[in-house]
């Protein structure tokens, strides 16, 4: 199944200007995330890892220098494109829909950084939480790193500009029909784009419905990447281990 690429990720995604309006990403803190996340899981010695809608592959691309057998997948192919000019023995990137299964079996799944939640059909959420449930092996953890959206929404900056490459990104933020959206504009060599991302504010609440319809069982949750306690008001992340 490939989406439509009316779909806003499909088409935003796929754009070299997302890439570079998100480029100060603090790698060092990525990092850090998942050395206490595969220390914490206590992967195998050259276990396989999925690494579900991962861009450009950059926590791929650093778990896999951690000794990790990683397979990134993404429905951009831009980005797999540019991702795949890092492959190795133990490192590959796939041009993939994460509502489907993969055709592997992992012993872990990670879905990073706020990569859930597009979808305008809501059947396509639980699908992916199927998939992923389908794509690990008997001992495999699912993990997905989500917004805490009760945080996001209660801090919800309505407008700001970010100047980068000379280039100025108007950004409007506000929250409609149980989507957090943001609303992206700019004009490049005299053209004007405009792109917008629309995430559904999902809450522990919810991921637990949706686990419990999969069939998969919550095993922890935490409120950073230093795997601390999660707290709904104050926590930025919002960081699930189920299986």
């Amino acid at each position: 199944m490939t989406k439509d690429t009316s779909e806003w990720y499909a088409s935003w995604f796929d754009t070299p200007y997302y890439h570079i309006l998100y480029a100060d990403r603090d790698h060092a803190e990525a990092h850090q995330f998942m050395d206490n996340l595969t220390q914490y899981l206590n992967l195998p010695e050259h276990g396989k890892i999925l690494d579900l809608a991962c861009g450009k592959g950059r926590h791929s691309i650093y778990l896999n220098s951690l000794g990790y057998d990683v397979t990134g997948v993404d429905l951009s192919e831009n980005s797999i494109a540019y991702a795949k000019t890092y492959e190795n023995e133990t490192l590959h990137f796939d041009v993939h829909d994460m509502c489907e299964p993969y055709k592997d079996k992992f012993d872990a799944v990670f879905n990073l950084f706020t990569s859930f939640g597009y979808f305008d059909e809501s059947e396509d959420n639980l699908n992916t939480i199927k998939a992923i449930k389908e794509d690990l092996n008997e001992f495999g953890f699912g993990v997905i790193d989500f917004m805490n959206a009760d945080f996001v929404i209660e801090n919800l900056v309505p407008e700001d500009v970010k100047i980068i490459g000379g280039i100025e990104f108007h950004q409007k933020r506000y929250v409609e029909n149980g989507h957090i959206i943001k609303d992206i504009s700019f004009t490049d060599q005299g053209k004007d784009y405009n792109f917008q991302e629309r995430v559904r504010a999902k809450t522990l609440t919810d991921f637990e419905a949706l686990f419990e319809q999969a069939g998969v069982y919550l095993l922890d949750v935490f409120g950073d990447y230093k795997l601390g306690k999660f707290h709904k008001s104050t926590s930025e992340r919002l960081i699930m281990i189920f299986k």
